[in-house]
């Protein structure tokens, strides 16, 4: 865990907090951010809430955006999709986005949330639209 960029990513997106996400790396080529299961970000049957796995994605997403992004411009999400592929009924969860496309007004990425045993659980395809000043 890198605890600067926990803190950081906490404070730009107060849910983090929430969730207890904390971030493992970050820089323009890819970012890397994990959360823990806990009763309390599940469903039925106590697997992890496909809601706790897209809010992961999209904050590992719109951080790598964030860092691809001009000088002063910001960014918001505009178009996502989540496959679910695996249940997560414990451990440690471990979102990587990678940029598939870097435009003028868009921005792609994709994220791969995978288990501990390094498992793909859910793949992301986001859209994150570029915000000048």
């Amino acid at each position: 865990m890198d605890e600067s960029l926990t803190a950081t990513i906490r404070e730009a997106m107060p849910l983090a907090h929430h969730l207890r996400v904390v971030g493992v790396e970050a820089g323009p080529g890819a970012v890397v951010l994990r959360g823990d299961w806990a009763t309390e970000h599940c469903t039925a049957g106590g697997v992890l809430h496909g809601g706790y796995l897209m809010a992961l994605a999209d904050m590992t997403a719109a951080m790598l955006a964030y860092l691809n992004v001009p000088e002063g411009a910001t960014t918001t999400t505009i178009e996502a999709k989540t496959n679910f592929l695996a249940a997560v009924r414990s451990g440690t969860v471990t979102a990587r986005a990678e940029l598939v496309h870097k435009g003028r007004r868009t921005i792609v990425v994709e994220v791969d949330v995978t288990d501990d045993d390094g498992r793909r659980v859910s793949r992301t395809l986001q859209t994150q639209a570029v915000i000048e000043p």
